[in-house]
């Protein structure tokens, strides 16, 4: 009889036998490849796993076609548990090959820096509580409709004119430190002239002013 553990001899579900899932079919998927052989003798956590067989590279190519990361047009990383670099190495490795994906989920990854992946199809992306701390730390996302930043760290506005010439539509910033920025409003729109909503809001009328611009005088009656 198979023991409860042999469910979880698997290193990921490229190595399933008689498996018949392509990665574009996947929404949900998990980055939970491990660590090479060469990051267990550095760790000298060598004993923790069983010696992997040589993969050879016939096998190689046989999970890359089987992983299919090109084709996904909409996929969910979210809440991925990135403890360990080989594991943020993995998940970065897969960024780099969603060169067709429109609508990206990346929620609670603790994110730093993804300024070296480029999306270039993108047009949703949600990549709220997470660690960016600026716009220039975002990856490439030229095709950009509706971009979600929540709960990050993002403290000050600079870079995010490089959205200009990008046709973002909406933009959510919330519970970043950038909100309380003085005429915050007023100085993103001011950047980004074709944006239409911002935190959920619409663009209002008096949004389109310049930030500095004073809308009140004060009187003065002379007896």
């Amino acid at each position: 009889f198979e023991l409860p553990s042999d469910s979880f001899k698997y290193l990921g579900w490229c190595d399933l036998e008689e498996r018949g899932v392509g990665g574009n079919q996947l929404r949900c998927p998990r980055v939970r490849e491990g660590p090479s052989e060469e990051e267990l003798f550095l760790r000298k956590e060598e004993h923790t796993l069983k010696r992997r067989k040589q993969v050879t590279d016939t096998e190689k190519w046989e999970k890359r076609l089987q992983e299919n990361w090109e084709n996904c047009a909409e996929l969910n990383l979210s809440f991925q548990d990135l403890g360990d670099p080989y594991q943020v190495e993995n998940f970065k490795r897969i960024l780099r090959r969603l060169i067709r994906v429109e609508k990206l989920w990346l929620v609670d990854n603790s994110l730093t820096d993804l300024s070296a992946i480029r999306l270039p199809r993108c047009r949703e992306l949600n990549a709220n509580k997470n660690h960016f701390t600026s716009f220039k730390q975002l990856p490439k996302i030229p095709q950009i409709q509706h971009l979600s930043l929540a709960e990050n760290n993002i403290t000050t506005l600079r870079g995010i004119s490089d959205f200009r010439h990008t046709p973002l539509e909406s933009l959510i910033l919330k519970r970043n430190p950038c909100e309380f920025q003085e005429r915050y409003r007023q100085l993103v729109f001011s950047n980004l002239p074709n944006l239409k909503m911002l935190d959920g809001i619409p663009k209002l009328p008096e949004d389109c002013s310049p930030p500095d611009v004073r809308f009140f005088y004060r009187m003065c009656t002379i007896l």
